[in-house]
């Protein structure tokens, strides 16, 4: 697979996913994933997710911010793992910029909650498999 084709192809399914399996390490060694909603992203270098500061998943990338994400499309069997790590932002200005209508069922103090925190994972590497071929590269 040439590497033209190896990103386009990813590229279209990350663009076109909502939920992506994001994996972080746990404190007694075992890895954990966690389906979460897929709140935007920039090409293959950088996805932007929402959650709760108290969650146990923001707690695990405080202490190790090495992480994968994984998006698939089931009906034809393709997958993209993108590796990378994962920054735990809290800044007004980050979190408006992922707000959206709605979040106040989760976040009753709005767009400051102390609750609410915006995750940004930067990948520096991946693997997409499709139509039995699989291409790892670097994320760029």
């Amino acid at each position: 697979m040439k590497k033209e084709v190896a990103i386009e192809k990813p590229l279209k399914l990350i663009d076109r996913s909502e939920i992506a399996l994001v994996g972080s390490n746990g404190d007694n060694g075992y890895p954990n994933i966690k389906a979460m909603l897929k709140m935007r992203n920039e090409g293959l270098r950088k996805v932007w997710f929402s959650t709760n500061t108290s969650s146990m998943r923001v707690a695990q990338f405080a202490k190790d911010p090495r992480a994968c994400i994984y998006f698939v499309n089931s009906s034809e069997y393709e997958g993209l793992m993108l590796v990378g790590g994962i920054a735990i932002h809290q800044d007004a200005e980050t979190k408006r910029l992922l707000w959206k209508e709605g979040f106040e069922r989760y976040y009753p103090l709005g767009v400051n909650d102390p609750d609410y925190c915006v995750l940004c994972f930067t990948s520096k590497w991946a693997n997409y498999y499709h139509e039995l071929e699989n291409a790892t590269f670097d994320v760029e």
